[in-house]
């Protein structure tokens, strides 16, 4: 629902000027609300037109933002949601929607042995000694809670993704089977006509389908894989059974973005789409306002209480990519919703806030195809693959954690540009006959526009297909036949893939003795070009166990709160597991509603 300030008070809101008093300035407390931004553009300033004033203003419409905008107003406050897209959701929209959130109640009635004790221990385990411990615990305290809170408010239920390891499995308190959870099956007609406004999937799922996240793994196998065969029918019957039912069924970042949208509009939260962030509004150091561009006209919204910045990381942006990244680097290589191009973080900081984290992202080794990147997961895992360098050598543990992968190609890049980046994922004809590519089908060839684009490259020897992608052919050999001989042995003693819980589970079970292990043999050979692609960077601004924004000296700036990608990940430069990006936004949202409501 898109409305404005001057529309009628919504359940639960506090009692506001109305739109003609505001335009009249009618009242000593509207005057004093409005004075500023006035005086402001009587001085020439670009602020612009009152545009009306609430309780909290939340920017961004992604995980964080709305989950923040429900927890502020069912605490009774008026909100409003400024997103700058002509879309809701965000990245979360985009998204597997896998959720790390230990001891939640979803996992603990599936039987998953988390205690607080086990979830401490990883966290820190994983994050280290950079993120305070003050952080970990609050969300480590507040995230099953934050789960319970959207759940009783919300249409979204969530289903435990048995199976899918924590990432680090073999550190004090990992899981094997893991504590990630997804959105279970929503019917996309709770949201009525605002359904259409909903930011599309990055991958669609296949028409007549209701696939989850944890699904996917299965349908890669399922040319060679009994359970596969049986997921790829499960997820044809729910299908069919929706359309019957008259439903559109929605799952993953679809379900979680419209759920949570859906939670707003029972909530009668407005949501102004096409209304990016010009800037904060700031008085007396405290932040009271945003300046927002709302259908092209610029003005002012008044936040009594406190803004919360939840607009997403700065993946889109050029210029803050080349000031704090590593070259080579991107925008074309992020998977991150088109508009998040830091604008939030840009204003946190005009405001006076810290950042961090600045230099990382949520990283993964991509394809670069034509028109969108493709974000690998299970095509580097399955065995009767392997991943080289410039010199035609191995240099990773190909089915190790994602952001692992490169954070190690960026480091080997380091001091000998080229040398890692691109890397090339190496497969044969017999891998290709087994498993799905991305969605191509097994043994159906690749476009022509892959090819075109010199995102894959073919050849029916080894030495062509050096050729092909630059590499001294006799170090291609050599490595091809190491590779080889430690995978029929089912021992990768150079990089150990295979040796953890995490690596086995995008792999191919009917592989011995190792899953993760098949040799190279069977021509044709194909070639992938891997570049460092991303979900989102994964710094911002610094914030504390209650989500207020601090300034370099540690003081807290008034007003100022933030969340997911727009500020410094509570993961630091880890990844614990799937989710730990959406589980974290969702969770610091809350925890910053919650403390301005309590103010």
């Amino acid at each position: 629902m898109t409305a404005s300030a001057s529309s009628s008070p919504v359940p639960g809101s506090r009692t506001r000027p109305s739109r003609r008093s505001v335009l009249a300035g009618a009242g000593a407390g509207v005057a004093a609300a409005v004075l500023p931004a006035t005086a402001a553009r009587a001085e020439g300033s670009d602020q612009g037109v009152p545009l009306g004033e609430y309780d909290v203003v939340v920017v961004g419409s992604g995980a964080a933002g709305m989950t923040a905008a429900l927890t502020a107003a069912r605490q009774g406050l008026s909100v409003l949601v400024v997103e700058k897209a002509r879309t809701f959701g965000g990245s979360a929209a985009r998204s597997g929607a896998g959720i790390w959130l230990p001891n939640n109640s979803v996992i603990l009635r599936a039987g998953v042995p988390d205690t607080p004790q086990k979830a401490a221990a990883y966290l820190a385990a994983v994050v280290g000694p950079e993120v305070p411990a003050d952080r970990q615990a609050a969300f480590l305290a507040q995230g099953p809670r934050m789960l319970d809170f959207v759940m009783a408010n919300s249409p979204l239920r969530f289903r435990y993704m048995d199976g899918y390891s924590d990432y680090y499995p073999n550190l004090p308190g990992g899981l094997a089977n893991g504590r990630s959870i997804e959105p279970d099956q929503l019917d996309g007609n709770v949201l009525g006509a605002e359904l259409a406004r909903l930011n599309p999937a990055y991958m669609p799922v296949p028409a007549g389908m209701v696939v989850f996240s944890q699904d996917y793994k299965w349908l890669t196998l399922a040319a060679v894989n009994a359970r596969g065969t049986a997921v790829s029918a499960e997820c044809l019957a729910r299908g069919t059974a929706a359309a019957l039912r008259g439903e559109k069924p929605l799952t993953m970042g679809q379900a979680l973005a419209a759920g949570l949208r859906a939670g707003l509009l029972r909530a009668g939260v407005p949501v102004w789409l096409g209304s990016p962030l010009v800037d904060l509004v700031q008085e007396g150091g405290a932040v009271t306002g945003v300046v927002v561009e709302k259908e092209g006209v610029r003005g002012v919204v008044r936040a009594r209480k406190g803004v919360v910045i939840g607009s997403g990381g700065f993946e889109h942006n050029a210029q803050m990519r080349a000031q704090y990244q590593q070259q080579p680097i991107g925008t074309q290589w992020s998977v991150g919703a088109k508009e998040n191009t830091g604008d939030g973080i840009r204003a946190g900081e005009r405001a006076g806030a810290a950042l961090a984290l600045m230099e990382d992202a949520w990283w993964g080794p991509s394809i670069p195809l034509p028109g969108e990147p493709y974000f690998c997961l299970a095509e580097r895992t399955l065995p009767g693959g392997l991943i080289v360098n410039a010199a035609g050598t191995r240099f990773v543990n190909e089915a190790a954690p994602y952001s692992d992968v490169v954070h190690v190609m960026y480091e080997k890049d380091r001091g000998a540009p080229g040398s890692h980046i691109p890397a090339w994922l190496i497969v044969d004809q017999n891998y290709r006959t087994r498993y799905l590519f991305k969605d191509v089908l097994p043994t159906l060839p690749f476009p022509d526009s892959w090819y075109g684009a010199g995102a894959v490259r073919k050849a029916w020897t080894w030495d062509g297909l050096a050729g092909q992608i630059g590499v001294p052919a006799g170090a291609l050999r050599a490595t091809l036949n190491r590779f080889n001989a430690q995978a029929w042995n089912g021992s990768d003693s150079d990089f150990h893939r295979g040796d953890t819980a995490y690596d086995h589970y995008y792999t191919d079970p009917a592989v011995f003795p190792n899953s993760c292990l098949a040799p190279v043999w069977a021509p044709p050979f194909y070639a992938f070009r891997i570049v460092p692609g991303d979900l989102g960077t994964k710094g911002g601004i610094v914030t504390d166990a209650r989500a207020r924004a601090l300034r370099p000296d540690g003081s807290v700036i008034r007003g100022l709160w933030a969340a997911g990608n727009a500020s410094a990940a509570v993961m630091g430069h880890s990844y614990a597991g799937a989710g730990s990006t959406i589980g974290p936004a969702m969770t610091f949202g809350y925890i910053a509603a919650n403390d301005i409501a309590d103010a």
